[in-house]
Parts: structure tokens; C-alpha cells; sequence
């Protein structure tokens, strides 16, 4: 439907006149004239009659004339809506994320995005794994997603940062103020691991070292993890975005090899970015930026 040819339509009813509507709305009186012929070919009916008084509805202009007043305002509403969310005066946005962006990082970002743009909601979806963000984004079920680098190739990334992978030991540990651990002391002390799904980057230190840790407990929260380090139950591996965030009495220190994870944000590639996740996006690169100068 087009409803450039009811818009012209309407106004030639309002104001009796070809040559009215299309002065006021820029155009000749012929292609004003066109567009409503072109109209009523299409719906096979007449619409206007000419009388003394100029351009009056008949009959069957009057029963259709409520429905195309709809379709123009739905018209002009969904252009409205289009324009709000343009300049970010309302929306959603939906975003994957884990554990240590969810408590380090978002609650600032969130602030400093909705002072800018505050009509904007957030729906926040946290998983433990990157791999099921990653499935999120893929899927169309976040906007965004948080995780680790790198991706599939179905997603673009954008780098945010290196999260530094320490060993984390209680405070009385022989090793607590030491320059690094070593990795061969991963054979002695009582290693905490998290689940076997969720340990793949940890893991694979350990592949690449060619040494297996003491495991000593399986434990499916970070910060649960942390707590037991506390209490002296054993060591562990953390990103150093998790134990930050931790207020635990306990030592975290290098690898004698060091690691890292590479934190970044996602989004489906070949797909035109809404523009709310277009700002979004570039909000967190700057705000990084300006957190993180390093």
C-alpha cells in the first residue's frame, strides 16, 4: 500500500481542491490529480465527484475515508517510533553477559548510559560460559554479548581488553607475597577448579604445561572458589576482573608463565546494527577506554 497516495488523497478531501492539496503539499495538480486516478484504479472503485462546491466524497469515499485516515496516522506513529529510536529517547537492549562484567563493569556503564539516554531498558541475560553468550548473539536472543576472544565467524568483536590470569592462594601461603607461582607447584598445593565444562581456558594451561594439578575439589561458582582460598582449602586460577571484585582475604599473584584472556563485545555479523546497539557499543569502547587508558 501506498500511503503517499492516501496522504494526497485526505488532503484533497480537506481542502476541496486538485490544485489546493498540491500546493500544500509541493507537488503539481497533475500528479495530484494521477496519484488519486492511480488509487482508485488500484481499488477499482471511484472515490471523489466534482460539484459546484469543487472535490466531495461520494459514497463509497465516505465508507473508506475512517480506514485510510488509520492507515496514515499508523503511518505517521511508525515514522515517529523510527524517529524516537534514532535519537535513543526510548528502546531496548538486550545484553549477554557473565559473572565479572555483570558485577565489575555494567552497573557503571548502565549509570553513564541512561544519564545520556535515559527512556533506554535493559534486559540483562548472565550465563557462566562464553561459548553460551556466544549461542545468545547467534541465536537474535541478546543484542550484544560480553565474552571471551576469540569468536565464530558469524560474529563481529570488538576488543575491550587482556584479563590477566592469576593464581590465587590464602593470605598464610608460603607463596603469598612471591613475584609469581610457579607452575610446577601446581603438582603439591590443593587445586579448586571450577566444572570441567566451564575450565577449558584453565585446562588448557595445564595441556600446554604438560602437568596435571592436584585436584583437590570441583566447584561451580568463582566466587564460592574464592571463599574456600580464604579459608585455606587450597589455591586456584581467577581472571583478575574476578577477584577485584572479590573483598576476600587472600593473595593473588602471576603465573610463572603468564596468561590471559581476551575480553571483547559481540554482535551478529552482516546485519545492520540497530542504532541503540550502534551507541551502546561505541559507549563501552570509550567508556573502557577512559577506565582502562592502558
Amino acid at each position: 500500500m501506498n500511503t503517499t497516495k492516501c496522504q494526497i488523497f485526505l488532503k484533497t478531501v480537506e481542502l476541496g481542491s486538485f490544485t489546493r492539496a498540491a500546493e500544500a503539499m509541493g507537488y503539481t495538480q497533475s500528479a495530484v490529480s494521477r496519484s488519486i486516478a492511480d488509487l482508485e484504479r488500484e481499488w477499482n472503485m471511484t472515490l471523489l465527484s466534482r460539484n459546484k462546491d469543487g472535490i466531495v466524497l461520494n459514497s463509497q469515499g465516505k465508507e473508506l475515508l475512517p480506514y485510510i485516515q488509520s492507515l496514515c496516522n499508523a503511518q505517521r506513529a511508525l515514522e515517529d517510533e523510527i524517529s524516537e529510536m534514532h535519537a535513543l529517547t526510548r528502546g531496548t537492549l538486550r545484553v549477554g553477559t557473565f559473572t565479572s562484567v555483570s558485577i565489575q563493569w555494567l552497573p557503571p556503564i548502565m549509570k553513564g548510559f541512561l544519564s545520556k539516554y535515559p527512556g533506554i531498558q535493559f534486559e540483562l541475560v548472565n550465563k557462566w560460559e562464553f561459548a553460551e553468550v556466544e549461542d545468545l548473539i547467534i541465536r537474535g536472543e541478546v543484542d550484544c554479548g560480553f565474552l571471551g576472544l576469540p569468536v565464530s565467524d558469524t560474529l563481529e568483536s570488538f576488543f575491550l581488553f587482556q584479563d590477566r590470569l592469576l593464581t590465587v592462594l590464602p593470605l598464610d601461603h608460603p607463596l603469598a607475597n612471591a613475584e609469581y607461582y610457579p607452575m610446577s607447584r601446581f603438582r603439591q598445593d590443593p587445586y579448586i577448579r571450577t566444572q570441567e565444562a566451564w575450565d577449558k581456558e584453565f585446562s588448557r594451561i595445564f595441556q600446554e604445561e604438560g602437568l596435571n594439578p592436584n585436584i583437590r575439589y570441583t566447584v561451580n561458582d568463582d566466587f564460592a572458589i574464592l571463599a574456600m582460598v580464604e579459608q585455606g582449602l587450597g589455591i586456584s586460577i581467577q581472571p583478575e576482573l574476578v577477584v577485584k571484585g572479590a573483598c576476600r582475604q587472600l593473595a593473588a599473584i602471576p603465573l610463572e608463565n603468564p596468561r590471559f584472556r581476551q575480553i571483547g563485545l559481540a554482535v551478529r555479523r552482516k546485519e545492520p546494527l540497530a542504532p541503540l546497539t550502534r551507541r551502546f557499543i561505541d559507549f563501552v569502547l570509550q567508556w573502557h577506554q577512559e577506565q582502562e587508558p592502558s
